[in-house]
């Protein structure tokens, strides 16, 4: 009680005092803070920049023994055979075409939901509707890769009797149904986000809400669009099960998507499962195809950035 009372009695005496030591205390914690905060930063970063090392290292191991230009050259891909080829090109292929038959899915399809979600659907759809696309994204992705091979596939194969059992047809179409929602959330985001004054004087103007959404909302958002469709590309290029379960697994250098071929993320897959020693060439294959796939989904994302560059500077 007597120490209270001192201590009361002393900031009463000595209130600048008292002040400045809440003051300090106060920027102690702001610094606290900050620094916490740039560790959450610092750590995404770091983690990139980590994972591109050791990507980086274990790659320059497997090029020691095998060319770069046979690797982006040849269109052979047999690491596991007597007489082993490096040729990146197959992987590649299969990969692009997997990813471009999702897109073609997933675009159209995830545009007009977020344009209806955006401009037309009442609150209570909206609100029904936008948890199920949640609950796509929820769905393991095995489960997605199964339904193209025992689903979508044999579907596909009353109207294309000669379509084979693993193919990159059914497993891009499954693909890009999963991706959907990643395209019409972000891009629904991007259409709310445009201002209301920018509707109203398009319909002042005498367009129709249909016109509205497509001549004034859609452009305006473009941005956002793209960044929806960069984000399906990213995805669509680093799914793993879908096309290991569905498109096959065999090196296969064709851009006929009716055909079964492996992609990167695939043959990892494949690689990781099997019994090659650490440290051998087939082992450290995985880390240079592993490479080529980040360098693609960077590609991807710097054009994207470039192209909301652009076109946010258009409108």
């Amino acid at each position: 009680m007597d120490n209270s009372r001192t201590a009361t009695v002393d900031i009463a005496m000595n209130p600048q005092t008292h002040r400045l030591s809440e003051k300090k205390l106060r920027k102690a914690k702001e610094k606290f803070i900050e620094g916490v905060l740039f560790l959450c930063a610092f750590s995404a970063v770091a983690t990139t920049v980590a994972i591109v090392a050791i990507l980086l290292y274990e790659a320059a191991s497997f090029f020691e023994h095998v060319s770069i230009v046979e690797f982006l050259t040849n269109t052979q891909w047999t690491p596991l055979f007597e007489n082993p080829q490096f040729g990146v090109m197959p992987l590649v292929s299969g990969t692009l075409v997997v990813a471009g038959v999702a897109l073609a899915v997933a675009v159209p399809i995830g545009v007009i939901v977020a344009i209806y979600l955006s401009e037309f659907a009442p609150h209570k759809v909206r609100e029904t509707v936008k948890p199920f696309l949640e609950l796509l994204e929820g769905v393991p992705t095995v489960v997605y890769g199964y339904f193209a091979l025992l689903f979508v596939t044999p579907m596909l194969q009353t109207f294309m009797p000669e379509l084979p059992g693993f193919n990159m047809l059914g497993a891009g179409i499954v693909m890009g149904v999963m991706i959907v929602p990643y395209v019409s959330s972000v891009s629904e985001d991007a259409m709310r986000a445009v201002p209301m004054s920018l509707r109203e004087g398009s319909y002042a103007m005498g367009a129709t809400r249909f016109q509205t959404a497509v001549n004034v909302v859609f452009p305006a958002a473009i941005s956002g669009v793209l960044a929806a469709f960069i984000l399906g590309i990213s995805r669509a290029i680093g799914e793993t099960m879908v096309v290991a379960v569905a498109a096959g697994t065999q090196p296969n250098l064709t851009w006929d998507p009716t055909e079964s071929a492996a992609t990167i993320t695939s043959y990892i897959v494949q690689v990781a499962l099997g019994d090659l020693p650490h440290g051998s060439i087939g082992y450290q294959s995985i880390f240079a195809v592993g490479l080529v796939l980040v360098l693609m989904t960077l590609g991807f994302n710097i054009l994207g950035h470039l192209l909301r560059r652009k076109f946010r500077e258009a409108y």
